[in-house]
């Protein structure tokens, strides 16, 4: 089992910025990557970015330039720090657990709200 408790969302004018975290508990172990998904009301859930536990990042195109990924591997936290908002980014973000060795089923937290508002 591995237990991920968010925190940081709120709410933010357009441009502002706003940091994210995710730390992690539990049974964190093999090749994984850690990462942010989004869902906006009547929208799938999209992924925002992920980092490997090697370091490898991957950014969505919609965020690319504007949101930057990180990790603290001693703590087994990674932070989402979003810049240049838009009222597009608006949308329930999750933290994403998905260990590709040895494989097993996803984990996910219980979501953060980030809403966009002037």
């Amino acid at each position: 089992q591995v237990q991920l408790v968010e925190s940081g969302g709120g709410l933010v004018q357009p441009g502002g910025s706003l940091r994210l975290s995710c730390a992690a508990s539990g049974n964190i172990f093999g090749i994984y990557s850690m990462g942010w998904y989004r869902q906006a009301p009547g929208k799938q859930r999209d992924l925002v970015a992920r980092i490997t536990s090697d370091g490898t990042t991957t950014y969505a195109d919609s965020v690319q330039g504007r949101f930057t990924i990180s990790r603290d591997a001693a703590k087994n936290t990674v932070y989402l720090q979003m810049n240049s908002l838009k009222p597009e980014d608006t949308a329930v973000y999750y933290c994403n657990f998905h260990r590709i060795l040895p494989a097993s089923p996803d984990y996910w937290g219980q979501g953060t709200q980030v809403t966009l508002s002037s």
